[in-house]
Parts: C-alpha cells; sequence; structure tokens
C-alpha cells in the first residue's frame, strides 16, 4: 500500500510504514492490528505536548485547562484530521462509514506512530505544526448560568442525561429544566451538550431580563 501522499500530507516520512499504516487501520478492518492502541497512547502524548506547549502562558490553571480541552477536543482534531486527508485515508470495512470518532482519532494515533517511529522531538514537531494554538479557551456557560442563579438565590442548576446514537458513533443530551421551561444541547461528548444546554438558559434570561 503506498502511503506517499498520506506522508506528504503530514510532512513526516516513516522509516516503518506499518506504524502508518497501522494508525490509519480501523477495528473493523483488522481485530489485530489496528489503531485502538496508538490511539489511546497518542491521546496521552499529545495532552502532554499541548500542555508544554502553552503551560507559561500568562494565564490561570482553569482556563490552561479549559484551552487544553479545546485544543484536543473531537472537533479540534476532526477538522485538523480532515485538514491532512486522513478522513480518506482510513482503513476499514465498507460497512463502517458512520463512525464519527474514527477521524479525530487517527490524528491521536498517528501522533503516536510519529512519536515510536522518530521521537518526542518528531512528535513535537508535527503537533506544533499541525494544531492552531491561537484558539482561545471555550466559555464556560455551565460555570456563568451556576454563579447567576446563585447570585439570585436560586440553587445549582442539575442536568438530566440521555445517550443517543450507535454504539460507535455516540451522541449525548442533556437537559436542564428552569423557569417552568427545558433546555436541551446535543453533541458528541457529555460536557459539550451541558455546556449547549446552559447557553441557551443563558440566551433565555438575557431575553426575559431586557
Amino acid at each position: 500500500m503506498d502511503f506517499s501522499q498520506t506522508e506528504k500530507n503530514l510532512n513526516y516520512t516513516f522509516k516503518d510504514k506499518n506504524l502508518l499504516k497501522r494508525a490509519l487501520t480501523l477495528s473493523s478492518a483488522d481485530n489485530t492490528e489496528n489503531n485502538e492502541t496508538l490511539e489511546f497512547f497518542g491521546d496521552a502524548i499529545l495532552e502532554f505536548i499541548v500542555s508544554e506547549k502553552i503551560f507559561d502562558e500568562n494565564t490561570s490553571e482553569g482556563q490552561l485547562t479549559e484551552k487544553r480541552k479545546a485544543l484536543v477536543s473531537d472537533g479540534a482534531l476532526k477538522s485538523v484530521s480532515e485538514k491532512l486527508g486522513l478522513d480518506k485515508s482510513l482503513i476499514r470495512s465498507m460497512g463502517d462509514l458512520n463512525n464519527k470518532k474514527a477521524i479525530p482519532s487517527a490524528y491521536e494515533a498517528v501522533v503516536a506512530a510519529i512519536y515510536l517511529d522518530g521521537g518526542l522531538n518528531a512528535a513535537k514537531q508535527f503537533v506544533n505544526a499541525t494544531l492552531d494554538f491561537a484558539v482561545g479557551a471555550p466559555k464556560n456557560h455551565k460555570g456563568k448560568l451556576q454563579e447567576l442563579l446563585q447570585a439570585r438565590g436560586k440553587s445549582c442548576p442539575v442536568y438530566e442525561h440521555e445517550r443517543v446514537g450507535t454504539e460507535q458513533s455516540p451522541r449525548h443530551i442533556a437537559k436542564l429544566r428552569l423557569f417552568g421551561k427545558t433546555f436541551q444541547g446535543e453533541a458528541d461528548k457529555l460536557r459539550e451538550a451541558e455546556q449547549e444546554a446552559a447557553k441557551q438558559a443563558l440566551d433565555y434570561i438575557a431575553c426575559t431580563d431586557n
């Protein structure tokens, strides 16, 4: 299998081509030589590289944590994976076309593959060249809503959760009941669904206050 275009997109040439092949292979195509353990390892390497890159920014621990979450979120990694063409390079079965997690996971697996093939410096160069570190921390709608309710003498909001979708592509729904109304958010990750529900509640409060 020729991975020359993929390596060109990554701006990295593998000494061990099998590492790249494994990083792009889903379990639906191969039960043993797939990218699941590389994804696991790559997740940890990626968090370390991102943490090292941003840790001396003049901001708080909480803001650094939120920025790191934004940088390594499924949405951010899906975007960079598609820019690198990893979504088109995945090796999978014909019936495995709706696995939303596969695309961001491919980036994590590639990070691990580059680390194993060329060492930490190579992995750092790849991550630093492909992630957009200018991104800011996402707005904490949950925290803002909680502060607003507490300031008005009300109890902290309670979120109801529901999991939908498929095993391979799960979706999460978070519901928040306030002021006799239900605010609902839906996303791939539970915390993102909660943030969306909180944002809707804040928008409603802003409208009623005006």
